[in-house]
């Protein structure tokens, strides 16, 4: 069962299991020029909201060890085997990525809504109710969001998909890369609630390479 936060935009409701800190540990695995490249990591990622109809989120990332995982285990085997193992601040080495970013439904925005830049709403917003809000429904069941993040390497990214239930599905729509930034063409992702654990895959397609599995963890919630 999911519980709803009191003071929650009614356009958050879709999306109120991912409200909260996550933490656990993955598996990168990515090849590149013909080489594998994999390392296990810790990550903590955090979705709050500040009365306005979007998430903040924010991911941050370390290196766990000095080894990669063995050559003949998937992704999958060792998210399960860090999960297993647990997680602890001794284990944290050197820090690998972050991310920042807003998640919301993704609608036309209107009198209702602030900006450009500064500029405040003209009206009350059309989606204060959980009836105004399930005419945003798409024609799967769900709903339309999307998600902006930006991370430190220069490189932005904004992705739509949609929420079902306890599950999200994004793909990137556009990818802005600051000059001198590494090659980023196009990304994928998928975050679901599993038995009370928030699972997540990101497949990539960077240096040269086609859409390919990237990076995969498991997190446990701690608040």
């Amino acid at each position: 069962m999911i519980d709803i936060p009191s003071g929650l935009p009614a356009e958050l409701v879709p999306l109120s299991w991912l409200l909260g800190v996550w933490e656990g540990s993955g598996i990168v695995d990515y090849e590149v020029d013909g080489e594998r490249r994999s390392a296990e990591f810790g990550q903590r990622i955090s979705f709050s909201h500040d009365g306005m109809p979007f998430l903040n989120y924010s991911s941050y990332a370390w290196l766990l060890g000095d080894q990669a995982p063995p050559a003949d285990e998937s992704g999958a085997d060792a998210v399960v085997r860090l999960a297993s193992a647990g997680l602890g601040d001794a284990e944290q080495t050197r820090p690998l990525v972050s991310e920042l970013g807003y998640w919301s439904l993704a609608r036309p925005r209107g009198a209702g809504d602030p900006g450009p830049g500064m500029l405040p709403a003209t009206e009350d917003s059309a989606f204060t109710t959980a009836e105004q809000v399930e005419t945003l429904r798409n024609a799967s069941g769900g709903f339309d969001i999307s998600a902006s993040l930006v991370h430190p390497t220069g490189v932005s990214e904004l992705y739509l998909g949609s929420v079902n239930g306890p599950r999200i599905d994004l793909a990137t729509d556009h990818v802005m890369r600051a000059a001198g930034s590494k090659d980023y063409a196009s990304a994928s992702r998928m975050y679901g609630l599993v038995e009370g654990h928030l699972l997540w895959a990101w497949d990539m397609s960077a240096l040269g390479q086609e859409l390919r599995t990237h990076a995969s963890a498991r997190l446990a919630k701690r608040d």
